[in-house]
């Protein structure tokens, strides 16, 4: 068997292990799925380590079951508003005797580019090479071998609260795990949903999970924009509770299992059970009285998304339109919501082009676990692969780390 990696999301309501390799057609084997309930973090971010370590071990062991395996390392995904993306542009000048870019330049120009200044409490995360320019000429994708005497790079910078960071960390680690890498959510997300052609034609991910959407916009194959808003599938659970005056575990079933984002979609005949508290029996309730509470906080969302990809000012740019994924772009109507609000071609991102247990995580929800597990195959395929130790090191080790995310 190849070597099995395990993609470790660990949510504001869910933390989900994915256990899988490549196989010989170069598919993706799913050969394991763990699931448990998340008590331990608010809005992405770690709030009591003790839970959170409970709901990582139980969902690992509950992957390792069924996969007959037994791992040591994951990759885990990272969120929280604590996240920043920003650009960045870097220049060298080409001065070898034959005026040919070799990788010396590219890293040299890539180091350029990441020469911004990070706060102390913060730790890179990422750089993304978004373009590279040679003699002004933007559009290059591999720069090394061409002729020339000056080299761009655009790159996109993600970084994190190195506090977060380092309870994500130790979370794993109390469970009997080593991270391998630590991962923000939307780009393992788009690992699994997104397209290299919707990459290159211009595509905003939108991955609505329990605590918090997280979006991540490409232009020409490049990451251009990024953000992290501290809202998400969590907030429409506790609208509904508090508008039915039902329990939260309750209200988690009803949007489930009758939510719907658009009133108009709603047949007004239709009627639902909602349960009661206090040993009071059950009551019903027309349906769209529901949607008339999930309507609202999902155009709010939306409404959010929308001003995020407006402060981009690459709103126009998005060819390929917009790809919704996350546990909490399962509720009906989130589609005929979005392209209202953004007047763009919407879709649901699903898993693909997956073998093994494929139909286990063929949803929304586990597109970020399914996401950190290619992330993992990929860089497992690179020699220089490194375990993720800690992001605030030496100047080489965070040049060896943006050579990785160039490749």
């Amino acid at each position: 068997m190849d070597e099995i990696v395990v993609g470790l999301d660990i949510g504001t309501t869910k933390t989900c292990a994915v256990i899988g390799f490549e196989n010989e057609n170069k598919l993706i084997e799913i050969a394991g799925v763990g699931i448990a309930q998340s008590k331990g973090l608010k809005s992405g971010n770690i709030v009591n380590i003790d839970s959170t370590v409970s709901a990582i071990e139980k969902a690992a062991e509950n992957a390792e079951s069924m996969a007959l395996q037994e791992v040591t390392s994951v990759y885990a995904g990272i969120s929280g508003d604590h996240i920043q993306g920003q650009n960045s542009k870097g220049i060298v000048a080409i001065t070898n005797k034959n005026r040919t870019i070799t990788s010396y330049e590219v890293e040299k120009v890539i180091e350029a580019a990441q020469a911004v200044v990070i706060p102390v409490d913060r730790e890179i995360l990422h750089v993304l090479t978004t373009d590279f320019a040679v003699d002004g000429q933007w559009g290059i994708d591999d720069p090394i071998g061409m002729s020339g005497v000056r080299l761009e790079a655009e790159v996109h910078i993600v970084t994190g609260s190195s506090t977060s960071i380092q309870n994500v960390l130790k979370s794993i680690s109390k469970a009997g795990y080593q991270c391998e890498d630590i991962v923000f959510n939307p780009l393992a997300s788009a690992e699994a949903v997104l397209s290299k052609e919707e990459k290159e034609l211009g595509v905003v991910l939108i991955d609505i999970g329990g605590g918090t959407t997280d979006i991540i916009m490409y232009l020409n194959g490049g990451v251009v924009f990024s953000s992290v808003l501290k809202v998400g599938g969590i907030h429409v659970t506790n609208d509904i509770s508090e508008g039915l005056k039902c329990p939260v575990d309750s209200a988690e079933i009803i949007k489930k299992k009758y939510g719907c984002s658009v009133i108009d979609l709603v047949d007004p005949s239709e009627v639902i059970e909602v349960p009661s508290v206090g040993g009071r029996p059950p009551r019903n309730l027309f349906r769209q009285e529901l949607t008339q509470i999930i309507e609202p906080r999902m155009t709010e969302i939306m409404d959010m998304v929308d001003h995020e990809l407006t402060r981009s000012g690459k709103k126009e740019r998005l060819r390929a339109g917009i790809v919704l994924t996350g546990g909490g772009s399962m509720i009906d109507g989130c589609v005929e919501v979005a392209e209202k609000i953004f007047n763009i071609p919407v879709k649901i991102g699903i898993p693909e082009d997956l073998a093994g247990l494929s139909g286990e995580v063929s949803t929304p929800q586990f597109s970020n676990g399914v996401g950190l597990l290619k992330y993992g195959i990929r860089r497992n395929k690179f020699k220089d692969n490194r375990r993720f130790k800690n992001k605030k090191v030496s100047f080489s080790s965070r040049l060896k780390k943006l050579l990785e995310d160039y490749l």
